[in-house]
């Protein structure tokens, strides 16, 4: 009985989510307080997010920042709006890593972290998320959603200690663009 009790599972707390088929990190905390503390980081943004994503079409832009307010409809679909009394602040920074004509191999960097936020700037920016059919992609080569969170970097609440968490990219995404292999 002693040994159950030690290793019995421990609770588990989300601090925050990804997309349904999105990839890559996540952070769970092992308490209610360091639970709080991290949640509270990710309201106040501090903590850096970065994500790659395989768009469809030649991106010709080497850097930028995409930003509008963004609303969820009934249907659970995210649009943007330029009125900020009906949506929210999105800010999502991009830089082009490699790209050819029928895909472009992003890093993107969220500033803010609203529901299927990269997925509708990619959209409005003509270049949707490859495999991402809610928001206009017309391919889905390798069957997936091709977005990776592949980093996640915060100063513990408590602790005050770094942490930085990466996932590389899945391989899948060097068939679309082999050049980077």
């Amino acid at each position: 009985a002693l040994l159950k009790a030690h290793y019995h599972p421990r609770k588990i707390f989300i601090v925050h989510r990804l997309d349904q088929d999105t990839s890559g990190v996540m952070v769970f905390a092992l308490n209610q307080t360091t639970f709080e503390k991290l949640k509270e980081l990710f309201e106040v943004h501090a903590i850096e997010r970065c994500y790659t994503a395989i768009v469809e079409g030649e991106m010709r832009e080497s850097s930028g920042t995409w930003e509008s307010y963004q609303f969820e409809d009934k249907q659970y679909m995210v649009h943007e709006t330029s009125d900020a009394e009906k949506g929210r602040l999105a800010i999502t920074h991009f830089r082009t890593i490699a790209s050819t004509k029928r895909y472009s191999w992003l890093e993107l960097t969220l500033e803010t972290g609203r529901k299927n936020q990269i997925r509708v700037h990619c959209e409005s920016a003509g270049h949707s998320v490859v495999g991402d059919k809610k928001y206009g992609a017309k391919s889905n080569p390798i069957k997936r959603l091709c977005l990776h969170a592949h980093l996640l970097a915060f100063q513990h609440p408590i602790t005050k200690k770094k942490f930085r968490f990466e996932s590389p990219p899945p391989e899948e995404f060097y068939r679309l663009i082999p050049s980077l292999k």
